[in-house]
């Protein structure tokens, strides 16, 4: 019995400083998700014919080695209304600049190649292939429109994307895709990355969640109007961003510009990345975005992150078998094992939140918060180290 008793004391002498941090943050973590119910929803597509005459947009399309991908983009984006597609090309070894130049006789609305020059010391392939499109772009768009060449847009995207801009008065507007995953790997792993994001930043289409240096985009499918990228100079200061979408919006934004972050799952869809692997290194690294924030604002969401995200699986594991070895926990050990079960209650609520973010459901998705410790190391990893490789590019100097 003594020797329980001193290891009951040794267990609260860690476990209150623990239960002090954890209550915090689980504060926070209801405080951001409380305004979820006044989010606007998810945008519905609006049909061609029913569609108000849509001011003029550019397409931009960056891509690298995107043969396979880019036809369904191209596919999804055909018929929709908008002036132009300008396709950045960055010097693919693939067959890519070849195909777009097989689909410009056909293509129903005007799509140009446009081959960017090689790339400048400082910059980033993405942001320079984006600003590339932007000095390419019709003198006389409206709106300029980024689109990922691996999404694939769906019926009344573009009308969509911008009646809702103009109507609420959006400079800035970016969407969230409908995932598609395939493998059980992705199933397990993509899910838990992207509960670090609703951790962080609260629900998709949030009214009011975003401050100014708390602004979140998706490069994916980011509209932005033309004139505000004459102000911010194109990408220019997002030319050494590995997350360009986030930078440039938070810049935009401290500039007065009013920006939007909406839910597109019934517009966009997306096959991102194709294994764990692929995942894990691609989507990964660039998760902490670290290159639009403050290196406080990285590392403390990377601490409120194990809190909230990271331990409170394993941690009410080790609580119950603490339960089930020991004559009994003390006040300290039972309010921190109701604490962990209530966030992993939270964190089962949001997983059923986030079914309708993919296209199917497969068993290993149910599974997925099993990996958020993997997910919050990868965040601590990216934080850490900055990327030297990405798409195929080395890069021995960024930022």
């Amino acid at each position: 019995m003594s020797f329980n008793l001193d290891l009951l004391d040794i267990l609260d002498f860690l476990f209150l400083p623990l239960l002090v941090v954890q209550l915090g943050c689980a504060l926070v973590l209801l405080k951001r998700l409380s305004t979820a119910p006044q989010r606007i929803p998810a945008l519905e597509p609006i049909e061609e014919h029913e569609a108000k005459p849509t001011p003029q947009v550019t397409v931009v399309i960056p891509t690298l080695n995107e043969a396979e991908r880019l036809p369904h983009c191209l596919d999804g984006l055909r018929g929709q209304a908008m002036a132009e597609i300008v396709v950045v090309d960055s010097r693919s070894q693939d067959g890519t600049p070849a195909y777009v130049r097989s689909q410009q006789a056909e293509y129903p609305s005007k799509l140009r190649l446009v081959t960017d020059d090689p790339l400048p010391d400082g910059w980033v392939g993405r942001p320079w292939a984006l600003h590339n499109g932007y000095l390419n772009a019709n003198p006389d768009s409206e709106w300029i429109l980024g689109v990922d060449a691996d999404t694939m847009p769906q019926p009344g995207m573009v009308a969509t994307i911008v009646q809702t801009a103009i109507a609420e008065n959006y400079d800035i507007v970016s969407l969230s895709p409908r995932f598609i995953l395939k493998h059980p790997g992705e199933q397990l792993l993509q899910p838990a990355l992207l509960m670090t994001l609703i951790y962080r930043f609260g629900a998709t289409g949030d009214r009011t969640q975003f401050t100014k240096d708390r602004v979140l985009a998706n490069g994916q499918c980011f509209l932005s109007r033309k004139e505000v990228l004459d102000r911010l100079g194109g990408y220019k200061l997002a030319s050494s961003s590995f997350c360009d979408d986030v930078t440039l919006a938070r810049a935009a934004a401290q500039q007065g510009a009013k920006v939007g972050f909406l839910n597109g799952s019934e517009l966009l869809q997306v096959r991102m990345y194709t294994s764990m692997a692929e995942t894990w290194t691609e989507w990964g690294r660039s998760l902490d975005l670290k290159d639009a924030a403050t290196p406080l604002q990285t590392w403390s969401d990377v601490g409120f992150l194990l809190m909230v995200q990271g331990l409170p699986i394993p941690l009410l594991a080790l609580l119950i078998l603490l339960v089930v070895l020991l004559p009994g926990l003390s006040t300290i050990g039972w309010t921190l094992l109701a604490i962990n079960l209530f966030l992993v209650t939270i964190r089962l609520a949001l997983l059923f939140g986030i079914r309708v973010s993919y296209t199917e459901l497969g068993f290993f998705f149910w599974l997925s918060p099993l990996f958020d410790p993997i997910a919050v190391l990868r965040i601590f990893i990216s934080t850490v180290n900055r990327p030297r490789q990405w798409r195929g590019r080395i890069y021995t100097q960024t930022g």
